[in-house]
């Protein structure tokens, strides 16, 4: 069976309405990332999926609501937190699961796993394990766009504690210089790792930093898919016209911890029940069934669809092969016709 999203919404939205289509693929898209991850979390526990694996539950709105209001040929690099966003993409998931085994058919060949998903064909250029580390290589991808006289932009995601290393202070700095086509998303959740935004920084209100490069920047309720699109939208009409950069500060939460290995003690029950009653999917669900957009049992057959799908996922990982011992030194660097000048 195939994925119930295929990543390029062509649903029809005005700035403040949504389309019944719109909302619908916004459900399936963030509930099958939801259920991906919660599978993989079982599996995890299990000793299938091994090393370390990071969960986007909670978060799904921020790649859904992005997705939706961007076009194809537009470009997405992030963290490690990375299962979910080539699922909203139109990756199939079951080479991403196939990834968290390490199995030959999985998105990267099963050389990646959990941090380094990687799928060039749907326009994701990873998964990447070093904090901060993609956020030059967005600023990176964005240049090659303005190079090459596209419309395309680059969405670069990182998390609250990324924007403490330098790199992500000379992106902007570089990106702003340069008016690149790139907006920089700050997937705020609260905590890097452990430790809350509150205790590594004077400046809690990370949309700021932006505006210190004279940056276009604004904080999004992300716990809201339409809001996540609507910011995203506005952005990339800036960018477009060449206006420059812009930085997105998504207020988001991770219902679990920071990885598998975290049991998350540093925040109380009543916090992550707070969010909980924000929680993304649920408010889509609510507004689906109070506009009557759709029935509880049109949303049921989804989720049973879904069910399905992350079933397929599992068999088809677990029945894939493990990569042949030849093929650990392939693909480590790149082919090239320019030529070397060696001493």
């Amino acid at each position: 069976m195939a994925t119930t999203t295929k990543g390029k919404s062509k649903a029809k939205t005005t700035k403040d309405t949504f389309s019944k289509e719109t909302y619908l693929e916004w459900f399936e898209s963030m509930l099958l990332m939801r259920r991906f991850e919660e599978k993989a979390g079982q599996l995890y526990g299990q000793q299938k999926i091994k090393g370390f694996c990071h969960l986007y539950i909670g978060q799904e709105a921020c790649i859904a609501g992005a997705v939706s209001a961007l076009k194809e040929g537009d470009k997405y690099i992030t963290a490690y937190r990375d299962h979910a966003h080539p699922i909203a993409l139109g990756s199939d998931p079951k080479t991403i699961m196939a990834e968290l085994f390490a199995k030959e058919t999985g998105i990267s060949k099963g050389k990646g796993g959990s941090m380094h998903m990687f799928d060039k064909e749907n326009h994701f250029f990873g998964g990447h394990g070093i904090v901060g580390g993609q956020i030059p290589l967005g600023a990176g991808i964005a240049f090659a766009e303005q190079y090459n006289k596209t419309d395309n932009l680059c969405m670069c995601y990182m998390g609250d504690g990324a924007v403490r290393q330098g790199a992500f202070h000379e992106a902007l700095n570089i990106a702003m210089t340069w008016k690149l086509p790139v907006i920089f998303v700050i997937e705020n959740n609260g905590y890097a790792m452990g430790t809350s935004v509150e205790r590594t920084s004077n400046v809690t209100d990370l949309y700021m930093l932006g505006e210190s490069y004279n940056m276009p920047s604004r904080p999004v309720d992300a716990m809201s898919v339409e809001e996540v699109h609507k910011a995203v939208a506005e952005a990339a009409t800036g960018v477009r016209k060449g206006d420059g950069p812009v930085l997105l500060e998504f207020r988001t939460y991770r219902y679990k911890g920071h990885s598998m290995s975290d049991p998350a003690k540093y925040r109380t029950k009543e916090e992550v029940e707070e969010y909980k009653h924000k929680d993304p999917i649920e408010q889509v669900r609510r507004t689906i069934l109070d506009k009557k957009l759709a029935t509880e049992t049109v949303l049921e057959q989804i989720e049973g669809k879904i069910k399905e799908i992350v079933a397929e996922c599992v068999k088809f990982a677990e029945e894939s092969k493990f990569p042949d011992a030849s093929e650990a030194l392939k693909d480590v660097y790149a082919q090239t016709d320019y030529p070397f000048i060696m001493d």
